[in-house]
């Protein structure tokens, strides 16, 4: 039961600090009034579903990236736009930021801006996926320590 609080605590602790640290927003809380148990997994699906989705639109986005030549910052946006909106469902707030700076500048069609902001973007991206993981898998292991004691 002491390794259970010590767990649960360590959770509480981690969340805020992915607060705190200004990677997540209310909307992940949102997220998570959402979760009950009937699905106690949502919220880790739903983000699961969203690194799935961004991924094809990251790679989609390189792909128009490299196209300097014949640049199409409308369909750069539209595609940053789709991101943004995946972004803000999970709360992912430093990431819908950069993307909403990346559609600043392709509103300017300042390839350099885009470039800088992408990178940016995906840095914040890939640490934030860092964070959600281990977040994820303390929380299954929670999970687990309360059916083992509910079970005793």
């Amino acid at each position: 039961m002491e390794r259970n609080t010590k767990s649960r605590r360590q959770l509480v602790a981690m969340k805020q600090s992915l607060f705190d640290q200004g990677l997540l927003d209310e909307q992940f809380i949102q997220l998570e009034e959402l979760q009950d148990d009937a699905n106690p997994n949502f919220v880790e699906e739903i983000v699961t579903l969203y690194y799935r989705d961004s991924l094809r639109l990251i790679t989609s986005i390189e792909q128009a990236l490299k196209e300097r030549n014949m640049l199409d910052f409308n369909k750069l946006d539209t595609l940053m736009h789709q991101f943004t909106g995946s972004s803000s469902s999970i709360g992912a707030k430093k990431v819908k930021a950069e993307c909403n700076l990346f559609r600043e500048y392709c509103s300017a069609g300042n390839i350099e801006g885009c470039l800088k902001s992408f990178h940016q973007l995906k840095k914040e991206y890939a640490s934030l996926k860092k964070k959600l993981e281990a977040y994820f898998q303390l929380a299954r292991q929670v999970g687990d320590l309360e059916a083992e004691c509910h079970s005793k």
